[in-house]
């Protein structure tokens, strides 16, 4: 397993930036399998089944962290290189603020879904076809990950929304509210900075069921999107109306209640592994040049 801590000037930010990146290379071999079988192995590590290859590909998630976190609370909480590995695919774990959105703190939107991308698919071995990339977050991450998929449907095959209850929605009214209430005023300043004058959100860069609506106008892929609540979470009602919104306007959609599970490190650990064992769409699998996998 290949664990990297990269950081390097964001232009769209304008300051440096780290990412965590993960790359499933536990079974690579820079022997051929056969020969590698036959020089002996750890009996406790992976076999090494396949080869590198110049030019070969990994399908890329992008894993958003929660409110008050950074890129790399997620790989210390969860195991993620164990799944990475299990699913052979590669886990892009970036740092922002402000909810994702391009403000005056800093264009996190552009960062994420232009600049980072730009990078990783030109340093790093992943994959740059639509169907190759996918976006999950848990709680405010969560919420980006929605945004991402929603405003930019042309990067992302399917989006894993895991508990995300603030931020980015598809009912601008809820937002609004929160955006005028005392309560996000005086423990949640970035709110406004993220999203502007309250009065002015509707139909703006991102009210996203206005952009849901646009989509479906004209014609645009449509990722699939996966919404995942744990039963006892504050913002069930938030994630409910989002999958029904989605639903109203025909998009691909499954919403996942999770009983007995709660705002916390469970539930999330617990979405994080299903998404990338089952819920995601993915290959599961090396992308060699050609496709032509050598196992």
């Amino acid at each position: 397993m290949a664990l990297v801590h990269y950081n390097f000037k964001s232009q769209s930010i304008e300051r440096n930036v780290s990412v965590t990146i993960i790359l499933p290379t536990d079974e690579l071999s820079f022997y051929d399998p056969a020969e590698s079988q036959a020089r002996g192995q750890n009996p406790i590590g992976q076999k090494k089944r396949c080869k590198y290859q110049a030019g070969m590909k990994f399908q890329t998630v992008y894993v958003l962290h929660g409110g008050g976190e950074n890129h790399s609370v997620t790989s210390r909480y969860v195991p993620l290189e164990r799944y990475a590995q299990e699913n052979r695919v590669m886990l892009v774990c970036p740092d922002f603020q402000f909810f994702g959105t391009d403000c005056a703190g800093g264009k996190y939107f552009t960062y994420l879904t232009e600049e980072l991308p730009t990078v990783i698919q030109t340093i790093f071995p992943s994959s740059p076809e639509r169907e190759d990339n996918f976006v999950m977050g848990y709680a405010m991450g969560a919420n980006v990950a929605l945004g991402m998929a929603i405003l930019r449907p042309d990067l992302y095959s399917a989006c894993l929304d895991i508990s995300g209850g603030i931020g980015m929605t598809l009912d601008a009214r809820t937002l609004v509210e929160e955006m005028k209430s005392d309560h996000f005023k005086t423990f949640m300043p970035s709110y406004q900075v993220a999203f502007g004058d309250p009065e002015a959100f509707p139909g703006s860069a991102y009210d996203l069921y206005a952009a849901a609506v646009r989509n479906k106008k004209e014609g645009k892929p449509l990722p699939r999107f996966l919404l995942a609540c744990g039963s006892r979470e504050f913002i069930r009602r938030r994630m409910e109306g989002d999958a029904e919104k989605l639903r109203e306007l025909e998009y691909p959609v499954e919403y996942i209640l999770a009983q007995d599970y709660d705002h916390d490190w469970n539930m999330w650990e617990k979405y994080l592994c299903e998404g990338l064992r089952t819920l995601l769409p993915l290959k599961r699998d090396f992308l060699y040049p050609q496709q032509s996998f050598n196992k």
